[in-house]
């Protein structure tokens, strides 16, 4: 055996040994991406069931909020009126002021009256 037969066996070996290392990198490779994959796949399924659920919960709330809509304008025009009935009485209040004793025990009177028939129409 010549020495040039003993170098091209030691790079035969050396190359078979690369060869042999690279195969089971590439298997252990496959692996980790086989696995990877499945485990991307089951987050995935995952993150649409909880997509799904958000989009439920969120319909449910924009219903929620449809109907409490409703309610706050409700309140909203009540204060309103309120307000309105405070300015009259006010302004009823500061009338009476202006006129004498007689006619301030009058128009109190007057007022009870229309208040009184009012509460009974609201009470019906």
């Amino acid at each position: 055996m010549t020495i040039g037969e003993l170098s091209i066996l030691i790079f035969a070996l050396a190359f078979l040994l690369l060869v042999v290392f690279i195969g089971i990198f590439l298997l252990r490779l496959t692996r980790a991406v086989s696995i990877l994959t499945t485990d991307i796949d089951t987050i995935a399924r995952s993150s649409n069931e909880v997509l799904a659920n958000t989009n439920m919960l969120l319909d449910d709330v924009n219903d929620k909020m449809a109907t409490l809509d409703v309610t706050v304008q409700a309140a909203a025009d009540l204060s309103q009126t309120v307000s309105d009935l405070n300015g009259s009485v006010r302004k009823a209040s500061n009338n009476l002021a202006g006129m004498g004793t007689i006619s301030k025990a009058g128009a109190t009177l007057a007022l009870s009256k229309v208040f009184g028939l009012f509460s009974k129409k609201n009470k019906k």
